[in-house]
């Protein structure tokens, strides 16, 4: 019921993703450096909001609850978004919505934990996550559709979005029974204790280092979407840039988690970078529909290799008994870096052009690949 409940979402925003870019600039005007402003600000809360949910809900014993806030914050946003007359409703919209999957994301895993048999605990997060991706497929692919058929009338079809929102609210409300609370007395934990920073190893420092920086590349995907609007694609077909993003992603992020078994995690760190440049490269040097869907295809690749492996990095280089405050810090910092990547990303665009925004993006992230040669090396898994 939680991976319906994460479709149908997923289906819902991802609609909306992917018409949101081209509805602020050039239906409303925005530039893109606000929009860089809006995307980084709103990523950045969604991450560390995140920090603060998980804890909250172990204190509460109430995973349910935070649910029902986190998606119906979202799904009270969705028809702000087609009922928007200037751009900062849209803006508070957005914000809205982030705040939302900030709050359901840590209780929502929480919940799968505490309800899955342990013998299948791994199939349950994995059969989850499976049917939230098909949303992210399904949302693009409406929203295509959608365009053809209102003549590419972005309110008409916004609308849209709002219904499978609020279905994923009745699944939790009707469809969800939370297991029974054991009574036991509880006390908040912060996720961030500030005098175990101290305590941290050099190396963990080192990783965050790299993830921040790392972060600091990767600007948000709006700028894809806007990319592949100036090559000329029908407007009706640019949400499909999200589609070969998505399905690049999700075919390389198990073979990646596969190797990432095998070798030094190091290694597949790199690639990943790697794969960020040729990305950037091939999306700020294209001129056809052709070039750039091959950089948004890459851009997906590099999501696959990296994502999970930072985190791994993370866990392994923390002491055991601060996993806690040490993701808290490591998701802080890679917050404040997601903002400040995608205002930079939206200044350059307007003041400079596309092509530099994404040719910046590749000489930054010469920064992380050459650090990644001085990692710590970590412990050796079994093979």
């Amino acid at each position: 019921m939680l991976g319906f409940v994460s479709l149908f979402m997923d289906l819902s925003s991802e609609l909306i993703h992917a018409l949101l870019p081209i509805f602020l600039v050039t239906t409303m005007g925005m530039s893109v450096t606000a929009l860089g402003w809006l995307e980084g600000a709103a990523e950045a809360t969604a991450m560390i909001v995140k920090i603060f949910s998980g804890p909250v809900s172990d204190w509460l014993g109430k995973r349910k609850a935070l649910l029902l806030l986190g998606y119906g914050l979202a799904a009270l946003s969705k028809p702000l978004f087609p009922l928007a007359g200037t751009p900062g409703i849209v803006a508070a919209a957005r914000l809205i919505d982030r705040v939302g999957k900030g709050i359901r994301g840590a209780p929502r895993d929480a919940l799968v934990a505490d309800a899955a048999p342990p013998e299948i605990r791994g199939a349950c997060f994995g059969l989850r996550q499976s049917m939230d991706t098909i949303g992210a497929f399904a949302g693009p692919l409406a929203a295509i559709v959608l365009m053809f058929w209102f003549s590419d009338h972005i309110r008409t079809v916004l609308w849209f979005a709002v219904v499978p929102a609020f279905i994923a609210v009745g699944l939790i409300l009707f469809g969800i029974e939370e297991p029974a609370d054991e009574g036991a007395s509880r006390r908040f934990r912060s996720p961030l204790h500030w005098r175990a920073l101290r305590t941290f190893p050099a190396r963990y420092w080192f990783v965050v280092a790299i993830g921040a920086t790392f972060t600091l590349t990767r600007f948000s995907e709006a700028f894809l979407v806007l990319r592949a609007q100036q090559t000329g694609l029908n407007i009706a077909w640019i949400p499909g840039v999200m589609v070969v993003m998505s399905l690049a992603y999700s075919l390389s992020a198990y073979p990646a988690g596969v190797l990432s078994d095998r070798l030094d995690r190091r290694i597949l760190l790199a690639c990943g970078i790697v794969l960020l440049i040729a990305a950037d490269l091939a999306l700020g040097a294209g001129t056809s529909i052709t070039t750039v869907l091959l950089g948004v295809a890459l851009w997906g690749l590099h999501m696959g290799f990296t994502q999970g492996i930072l985190a791994a990095m993370v866990a392994e280089t923390a002491p055991k008994t601060l996993r806690g405050s040490a993701f808290g810090v490591f998701n802080l910092a890679s917050g404040v870096c997601m903002l400040l990547a995608s205002v930079i990303a939206g200044w350059l665009w307007d003041h400079h052009g596309a092509s530099m925004t994404f040719f910046a993006g590749a000489a930054l992230a010469v920064v992380p690949l050459v650090m990644c040669r001085f990692a710590p090396p970590l412990a050796k898994r079994n093979r």
